[in-house]
C-alpha cells in the first residue's frame, strides 16, 4: 500500500489563488469594517462590475471560508456579507501592504486615498 503524498504548492501561488483577481481584494477591503455588507453596497463600492460577475466572485470568496454569507428569508429577500473569522486574519497583511503601497505613492506624488472601503491615507483598514 502506498501513502499519498500531500501536495506540494507555492505559498505565493496558494495566496494568489484565494485572493487573486481584480475584485476579491476590494470586496474584503469593503467587508473589513466589521458590519454585515448587502449585495447592493458591495455592488455600488465596487463600481463598474457586472452583477454575474460581483456573483462569481462573492461564491469563490465564501467557498474559500474568507466570507460568510447570511440570506433572510423575508420578504423582501435579503443577504448580507461579513468576512469571517478565517478572512479576518488577512487584515493585518493587507494593512502592512497598504502602509508599503502610501510609501509608494508618496514617491510617485500621488495622494492615497479610498472613498469605498475603510483604508485611510496611512494604509490602515
Amino acid at each position: 500500500m502506498t501513502k499519498k503524498s500531500p501536495q506540494q504548492l507555492c505559498p505565493i501561488k496558494y495566496l494568489i489563488s484565494v485572493f487573486g483577481g481584480k475584485w476579491k481584494l476590494p470586496i474584503i477591503c469593503i467587508l473589513a469594517n466589521g458590519h454585515p455588507v448587502r449585495y447592493g453596497q458591495i455592488k455600488r463600492g465596487l463600481g463598474p462590475i457586472t452583477n454575474m460577475m460581483l456573483s462569481k466572485t462573492l461564491k469563490e470568496l465564501e467557498a474559500s471560508g474568507i466570507i460568510y454569507r447570511k440570506q433572510y428569508n423575508e420578504v423582501p429577500p435579503h443577504v448580507e456579507y461579513t468576512l469571517s473569522t478565517e478572512g479576518k486574519t488577512i487584515l493585518p497583511v493587507l494593512t502592512e501592504m497598504g502602509k508599503w503601497a502610501v510609501k509608494q505613492m508618496k514617491k510617485e506624488n500621488i495622494l492615497p486615498g479610498c472613498d469605498t472601503c475603510s483604508s485611510n491615507t496611512k494604509g490602515d483598514l
